[in-house]
């Protein structure tokens, strides 16, 4: 289990345009050959955007990108005709296949904390796909086949225990709250990445809230 804390990401956005990025992988002007990927996840970026911020309008293609909003209200919009405001508790999937835009806003009055991950498909190309699972129950895992992956949401009170799936690649961030697994305590904004997980739990030193990444296997890299 190799254990990433949450003062360790690389810190980015542009703080002028209300926009505060921390990034877990190597990414943008932040390269780091040791860490570029962990299975199929290339990137688990933690993003504040204040009232009227946002990204505007680019290009992704070959990734499967999901988003899991912590607070506020996330707008989409995409060069597919999809137009979707994201809450705390829905899943959105963007599969960008051979080539999709969109923007990311917060259109809304107070702030917007969300985070981002970006997997690698088995197969590359293809039609752009997209859909928002609302109000995720705690538990339910959520399939993305496209990367060979499933995330789970885990929601604990103080003193609760919930199972870690067994995986050959497994990915857990803390959302918020503070968790000890396997002896170790983390807190809002760390993650471990685990090779061989078996037989692990986690257990709630506080209220928490956890996305854990169950990957079979790498996919391969993108293109």
């Amino acid at each position: 289990m190799d254990v990433r804390r949450a003062d360790g990401r690389y810190q980015g956005g542009d703080a002028a345009a209300g926009i505060e990025s921390r990034h877990a992988f190597s990414f943008g002007p932040h390269y780091d050959p040791d860490n570029l990927r962990f299975g199929a996840l290339l990137a688990c970026n933690e993003e504040r955007l204040a009232p009227g911020a946002g990204f505007d309008e680019h290009p992704h293609s070959h990734t499967e990108i999901v988003t899991w909003v912590v607070e506020g209200e996330l707008t989409h919009r995409d060069s597919a005709g999809h137009q979707t405001v994201v809450r705390p508790g829905d899943v959105q999937r963007l599969s960008s296949a051979g080539g999709v835009r969109h923007v990311e806003r917060n259109d809304g009055a107070g702030p917007l904390t969300f985070v981002q991950m970006w997997l690698a498909p088995l197969r590359p190309g293809g039609e752009p796909s997209y859909e928002v699972v609302r109000g995720i129950a705690d538990s339910t895992p959520y399939a993305l086949p496209g990367a060979g992956a499933v995330l789970h949401v885990r929601r604990l009170g103080a003193g609760e225990r919930t199972a870690v799936p067994d995986g050959a690649f497994l990915y857990v961030h803390v959302v918020r709250g503070t968790v000890r697994l396997d002896g170790e305590e983390l807190g809002a904004g760390d993650a471990a990445r685990i090779t061989g997980a078996e037989g692990l739990g986690a257990d709630g030193v506080t209220g928490a809230e956890l996305l854990i990444w169950e990957m079979a296997d790498a996919a391969p890299a993108r293109p």
